[in-house]
C-alpha cells in the first residue's frame, strides 16, 4: 500500500452517455425531480464501476462512485451536488422564488445576510469577465429548478441512497474502502423559506432531515463526506462584507448544525469537505482560512478536505503549522486544481504533500483534489490530473525516512 493515500473531492467527469441520459430524463409533477427508470439505474451502476476502477488506476487509494447518482443534466451544471437534495426531501415546492437571484438567508445569529449567488462581490468586480462567455469565467446553470420550503422537511431519499451505496459498494474489492458525499446542513438551507419563523429553525430543519442520509451511508461501512461550501463560500454573498467576527458567527451556526445531524455517528468515518466554490472566476473576494478555521476545527469529524492546491489558496498551507490542529484530526488537502487545465507535475503535487506532512505526519494526510473535478476541466485533463496525483503522492511517499514508512 502507498505511504501516502489519495483520494478526491467527489465530482468526476460523466461519460458521454451518462449525461445523454440524464439530459433525457422527464421531471415529475413536482417541476424539479428528476425521473428514473430501470435502464437508467443499470447505465449508472455500470458507470460506477467504471469509475471505481479508473481511480484505481490513477493511484486513488480512498475511492468514490463520482457522484454519477446525484441529479445532474450536463457537464456543467450549476448545483448539482446540491440540487440532488432536493429530490430526496420533502416539504419543497417551486415558487416564484429563485434562489439563484433573490437571498436565501435573510438573518443569522451573526447578522449575516446573504446576497443572491448572482450577485456576488467577485461578480460586481469583474461584471464584463462574469458577462463574457468567451472569458473562461463560468458558473454553470441549474441541474434542476430551486425550490422553496413550503412545509416540514422530512427525508424521502432512502431509495436513491441506498441505490448510491448499492452501486459504490458492488464496485469495491473485498476489503477495500469508499465514500459518498452528502450535503451539508448549512448548505442545503440556502434554498428560500418561507414555512419556518426563523433561518436558524430552517437550518436545524434541514440538519434532522439530512441525518437519515448520513446515518445509511455509516451504516454501509462507507466513509460520509460532508459537502459544505457555504462555511467560505458564503463570505462572498454578503454586502456590503461583515466583519469576521459576525461571520464567524454564520459559520458557528453552521457547524453547530452539522454537530448536531452527525451526532452519535462515528467521528473517525466522517469528513468534511470545505471549499470557496468551484466554478472559473478570480475568487479575490474570498475569505481567508484563516479567519474560519478556528470554528470549522470545531466540526465534530475525523477529517478535513480543503482547496490547498489552486493559485488563490496554495499559500494557506502556513496556517496549519501556526495553529492547533487535533491531535487525531486527518488532512486532506487538494494538491491537484480543479481551477486550471495545466496538470500538475507529479513533484509539484509531492511537495505539496510534503508540507502537510511535516505540519500532521504521514498517517494524517490523504492527499485530494481541490474540489470536484466532473464538469470543471475536460475529462481527459481530470484523468491526467489523478494520474498526477498518484504518482506524486508514490514520490512523496518515497521521500519519507524508512523509520515512518
Amino acid at each position: 500500500m502507498p505511504d501516502i493515500q489519495t483520494t478526491t473531492a467527489g465530482s468526476l467527469p460523466r461519460t458521454s452517455a451518462l449525461m445523454a441520459a440524464n439530459a433525457a430524463r422527464t421531471v415529475s409533477d413536482d417541476g424539479f425531480t428528476l425521473e428514473s427508470t430501470p435502464e437508467f439505474d443499470r447505465l449508472v451502476r455500470e458507470a460506477v464501476a467504471d469509475v471505481v476502477e479508473r481511480q484505481r488506476s490513477a493511484g486513488v487509494t480512498l475511492v468514490g462512485d463520482g457522484e454519477f447518482g446525484k441529479a445532474m443534466s450536463n457537464a456543467n451544471d450549476f448545483g448539482a451536488w446540491w440540487s440532488y437534495s432536493f429530490q430526496r426531501v420533502s416539504g419543497l415546492s417551486l415558487t416564484e422564488v429563485n434562489a439563484f437571484t433573490q437571498p436565501a438567508v435573510r438573518s443569522t445569529p451573526g447578522h449575516v445576510r446573504l446576497t443572491s449567488f448572482a450577485d456576488r462581490r467577485d461578480r460586481q468586480l469583474f461584471p464584463a469577465a462574469y458577462n463574457d462567455p468567451d472569458s473562461g469565467v463560468a458558473t454553470g446553470r441549474t441541474a434542476t429548478a430551486f425550490p422553496t420550503t413550503t412545509g416540514p422537511l422530512t427525508y424521502r431519499g432512502q431509495a436513491a441512497v441506498a441505490a448510491d451505496i448499492g452501486n459504490l459498494t458492488a464496485a469495491l474489492h473485498p476489503g477495500e474502502q469508499g465514500f459518498l458525499t452528502a450535503i451539508a446542513p448549512g448548505s442545503a438551507a440556502r434554498v428560500w423559506n418561507e414555512y419556518y419563523a426563523t433561518d436558524e429553525e430552517h437550518l436545524w430543519a434541514w440538519a434532522d432531515a439530512l441525518r437519515e442520509e448520513y446515518a445509511a451511508i455509516i451504516d454501509a461501512g462507507l466513509i460520509l463526506q460532508l459537502d459544505d461550501p457555504s462555511l467560505a463560500e458564503s463570505w462572498d454573498q454578503i454586502n456590503p462584507e461583515p466583519s469576521v467576527a459576525d461571520y464567524q458567527g454564520f459559520v458557528k451556526a453552521r457547524v453547530d448544525a452539522l454537530n448536531h445531524a452527525i451526532a452519535g455517528l462515528p467521528r473517525e468515518r466522517v469528513r468534511l469537505h470545505l471549499c470557496w466554490g468551484s466554478w472559473h472566476g478570480p475568487h479575490v473576494t474570498d475569505i481567508p482560512i484563516a479567519d474560519i478555521l478556528p470554528i470549522v476545527l470545531q466540526a465534530n469529524v475525523g477529517s478535513l478536505s480543503f482547496e490547498a492546491g489552486n493559485v488563490r489558496h496554495e499559500h494557506e498551507w502556513t496556517v496549519w503549522s501556526e495553529i492547533e490542529v487535533p491531535d487525531d484530526l486527518v488532512l486532506v488537502p487538494g494538491v491537484v486544481s480543479h481551477a486550471t487545465n495545466v496538470v500538475e507535475h507529479p513533484d509539484l503535487v509531492a511537495q505539496r504533500i510534503g508540507r502537510f506532512v511535516e505540519a500532521v505526519g504521514p498517517d494524517r494526510v490523504i492527499a485530494s483534489t481541490d474540489c470536484g473535478l466532473g464538469g470543471r476541466v475536460h475529462p481527459d485533463i481530470a484523468w491526467a490530473k489523478l494520474e498526477a496525483l498518484g504518482e506524486g503522492a508514490r514520490r512523496a511517499g518515497s521521500l519519507l525516512p524508512q523509520h515512518v514508512r
